[in-house]
């Protein structure tokens, strides 16, 4: 198969192709792009914008052989965002390559590679691996609970009736029941825990915060969440905790002071279009107050005073990592009152500032670009960027109103190119440092558990876990995928209650789990190395991770490649070309899970027949 040399262009935010990915101000990097030796290359320019004007920076030709041409120009980071592109004065015309891609013609600014200057990552987050817990149902203590009249408490796993209002319903899971199972945990081999909402609520999921100063009593109350911080920190594992500042539950004392007396403060914190019954709610949903943040007190309480509620629990003794900020699509957003990136930047500061390594991630079922550019979310859940795509591709499109129940839903499953270039687009229009940041889930508390979605079909769910585990970004795990959950019951079918019969387990699946976990760990290719598609067929597609082993030696660079295949029908034996990302004849790669091994030879990977799933191929020297 013929490649065009356009085909061949490289570049991403890694650090083999920029110096210093998160420099100083005003420091110079150093940006290289590879191409394929035989290209018809006359000049290379960077292209750049100071200070909103045009300017042309010329590149060298630094390396050549007889597999590839290497570029390569200094780039000044001059501003809080830096963008660039290249401009290729080549035999065949004039080519511009941005983060969308090559193009003959001149392409938008948004997607410009960019490089954010004086920007800190939090150190820890590229070797986590997290795991999501619905604190109702993941692990009950056995300590004492009651609930009132107007709720339920059920027996762990019992279903719940037709009927009987899922809100109301209590299983009775706890802090210390997490604790408890800590060593399940560290044995699977996740550094890091997503806390679904543990403040007080009238509901089991306690998105209806009335107490956002008191971890719940039923789960265990302040103290409970002191003794799983420090349990966590004696197995160097850390936790972020949910919270809901886009609205609060009708019960809480703010809510009920301002429908008693329009004249407080905290009838400034809503907004009522009839006092005192008649106000904004998120959705449809009227026990969930919406927060107005036009009132700079309610700002100073929520996050900006010292002892404001977001900074609060990232503080001693509770020393939380990090937030997720539930519904971020919609926070300060009112109609005509549109003040979510005012806001979001303003929090960004207040949880910083309490804690410098925080992980700052929001939920965001849509478009985020506008978001992840350094000034507000470090990441969001990354449903349109990683997870939607790919399962679109395994099983069909499903379009929902607030990520929830579909409306529109197709059996035709994404086109490969469909999947490729949904990622691609995403990636293109947020900074390299944020890419590998985002939160890449493939189920979560709101959607169907991935078995389920995949239709109990093992090689599936395998294809799209070997996938999350090799992809930039930040990987989570969804309590008991990794023993084979389903999904419980029709309200809220994701949120049963974990299985801690090990004799119900797939033993299998967990083992997988383990390995890919403990892979990714150990993998400074997979935490921070480039990334790039080699191949896009009707049903299979392929990518590569490469980078550095050594961060002392940068030059030292290796490589995985992923080969994903959808169809039951094998894909047969084949030709894998690969001189185009950069990979010279010579080089062995052993297939991860079955020690089978491959040679490049003239440019191409010979792969054998690959069945229904993924294989993951490891450089070796």
């Amino acid at each position: 198969m013929d490649i065009n040399w356009l085909a061949t262009i490289h570049h991403d935010g890694s650090k083999r192709y920029v110096s210093n990915p998160t420099p100083r101000l005003n420091e110079v990097v150093k940006i290289s792009l590879r191409v394929r030796a035989d290209a018809p290359i006359q000049k290379m320019y960077l292209r750049t914008a100071p200070d909103g004007e045009e300017a042309l920076t010329p590149m060298t030709l630094a390396q050549a052989d007889s597999l590839l041409q290497w570029w390569e120009g200094d780039l000044p980071i001059n501003e809080p965002m830096t963008h660039y592109r290249f401009v290729i004065l080549a035999d065949d015309g004039v080519w511009f390559f941005s983060g969308q891609n090559v193009s003959d013609d001149v392409p938008l600014d948004e997607t410009d590679f960019r490089i954010l200057a004086d920007y800190q990552p939090p150190a820890w987050l590229s070797e986590s691996v997290f795991y999501q817990i619905f604190p109702d149902t993941f692990a009950y203590s056995g300590n004492s609970r009651t609930v009132d009249d107007s709720h339920h408490l059920y027996a762990w796993g019992e279903p719940i009736p037709e009927g009987a209002s899922h809100f109301r319903s209590y299983y009775g899971g706890d802090l210390p029941g997490i604790v408890q199972h800590l060593d399940y945990l560290a044995e699977l081999g996740v550094t890091a825990i997503y806390l679904n909402p543990v403040f007080t609520a009238s509901s089991s999921h306690r998105y209806n915060t009335i107490n956002y100063d008191e971890v719940d009593p039923f789960l265990g109350g302040n103290e409970a969440l002191i003794a799983l911080r420090q349990a966590l920190e004696a197995r160097g594992m850390r936790y972020i905790l949910d919270i809901v500042p886009n609205h609060c539950g009708k019960t809480h004392p703010w809510f009920i002071a301002a429908q008693a007396d329009p004249t407080v403060q905290e009838a400034e914190f809503f907004t009522f279009i009839q006092h005192p019954d008649k106000y904004a709610y998120w959705l449809n949903a009227p026990a969930l107050v919406k927060l107005n943040y036009q009132s700079a007190e309610l700002r100073r309480r929520m996050y900006q005073s010292p002892d404001a509620i977001m900074q609060k629990w990232l503080r001693p003794p509770y020393s939380a990592d990090g937030w997720r900020v539930d519904v971020g699509n919609m926070l300060g957003r009112q109609g005509a009152i549109q003040l979510n990136r005012e806001v979001l930047q303003e929090m960004r500061v207040a949880v910083k500032t309490a804690r410098p390594d925080a992980y700052f991630m929001g939920e965001n079922f849509f478009d985020a670009s506008a978001q992840l550019q350094g000034d507000q979310w470090d990441g969001v859940m990354n449903y349109q960027g990683f997870s939607r795509p790919l399962l679109a591709w395994l099983r069909g499109l499903e379009i929902g109103e607030a990520g929830f129940q579909p409306v529109i839903t197709s059996p035709v499953p994404f086109s490969t190119n469909a999947l490729v270039n949904s990622w691609h687009t995403r990636q293109a229009v947020i900074p390299w440092v944020i890419t590998q940041q985002q939160f890449n889930l493939l189920g979560s508390h709101d959607t169907r558990r991935l078995r389920f979605i995949l239709q109990d079909n093992e090689a599936l769910l395998r294809l799209a876990t070997i996938v999350q585990l090799t992809f930039p970004g930040v990987p989570c795990i969804y309590y008991g995928d990794e023993i084979g959950m389903m999904d419980a019951q029709a309200t809220a079918p994701s949120r049963g209650c974990m299985i801690w019969d090990s004799a119900s387990w797939n033993h299998d699946l967990l083992n997988f789990y383990r390995d890919l976990i403990a892979l990714r760990r150990n993998s400074l290719i997979l935490q921070q190395g480039g990334f790039q598609m080699l191949a896009a067929d009707e049903n299979i597609f392929v990518y590569q991770r490469e980078g550095s082993t050594d961060l002392a030696n940068p030059h030292l660079v290796e490589r995985m490649i992923v080969v994903a295949q959808r169809s039951e029908t094998a894909h047969p034996a084949s030709y894998l070309p690969v001189a185009h990302g950069g990979i010279p004849d010579g080089t062995r790669f052993v297939e991860h899970f079955s020690g089978q091994q491959a040679v490049v030879e003239n440019g191409y990977l010979p792969l054998p027949e690959q069945p229904q799933g993924a294989t993951l191929w490891e450089e070796k020297h």
